[in-house]
Parts: C-alpha cells; sequence; structure tokens
C-alpha cells in the first residue's frame, strides 16, 4: 500500500501540474475569429455589400459589418477564466436570408480552432454558413 502511495501521488501531481499548464495556456491565448463572405454576387454589383453581420458577446460589440464578396471579418479574443467565453453573430444576406450564429464558443472551439494558428475560420456562402478547423476542409454549420 505504502508503494502504491509513493507511485500514485507523485503521478497525480504531475498530471495535475501538466493540466493547468494547458489551461493557463488557452486562458492566455489569442483565439482569432475570421468570417469571410463567399455568397454569389447574384443582382448585386461587384464593389457592393451584399452581407450584414453584426457580432458580439456579453460584454464586447464587435460591431456592424456590410461586407461586399471576398471580405474578411476578424477579431481577436481570449477564453475568460470561467470558460464561458461566447461570441454570437446576427448574418443577413440583402434581402434574401437571415441567420444567427455562435461565432465562438469556449467549450466549444478552444480545441477544434488550435488547429489552424488558433483561428476559426468561417464562410458565408449560398446554402449556409460554413466552418473550417484547417481552412480546407469546410462543414455547413448553420444551414440558412
Amino acid at each position: 500500500m505504502g508503494n502504491l502511495k509513493s507511485v500514485a501521488l507523485p503521478l497525480l501531481l504531475a498530471v495535475s501540474i501538466l493540466h493547468l499548464q494547458f489551461v493557463e495556456s488557452v486562458w492566455f491565448l489569442d483565439y482569432h475569429i475570421h468570417i469571410t463572405n463567399d455568397l454569389p454576387l447574384l443582382n448585386s454589383l461587384p464593389g457592393k455589400p451584399n452581407l450584414f453581420l453584426r457580432c458580439k458577446s456579453r460584454n464586447k460589440d464587435i460591431g456592424d459589418r456590410a461586407m461586399v464578396k471576398g471580405q474578411d471579418y476578424t477579431w481577436d479574443t481570449k477564453i475568460n477564466a470561467l470558460q464561458t467565453t461566447l461570441f454570437f453573430c446576427n448574418a443577413r444576406w440583402e434581402s434574401r436570408k437571415r441567420r444567427s450564429f455562435d461565432a465562438f464558443v469556449a467549450d466549444r472551439d478552444e480545441k477544434r480552432c488550435l488547429v489552424y494558428r488558433s483561428s476559426c475560420m468561417w464562410s458565408v456562402r449560398e446554402d449556409g454558413i460554413y466552418f473550417s478547423r484547417n481552412n480546407v476542409t469546410w462543414f455547413n454549420e448553420y444551414p440558412w
């Protein structure tokens, strides 16, 4: 029994320290949120906005953006100590469609957004709002 304690206690301590180091590094890490307008022009003229976004958290309003095709809307955030950081957006594609979506949710995105330079990549398209963890493979997480 004494032998088990002498092995288990240092092992438990080592695991706790590694976990704490990971959690602390996540708290101080900047996450980059990118939302790109990949909508077709349809009746819009080139250079005229066809996507309108408003993104905010409970404490921070990122503001309104009128976006032209190909434009990127970005901001940075950190995860708060309680890991409850949440940014949501309202998207409007001209007068065609509207959709709200969560652009950053701490417990959902803290690990999946680390894969590509600590970035959460979003693409607004004709059939919905897509997410990518690597800027190569995209998933329609929020259909219109």
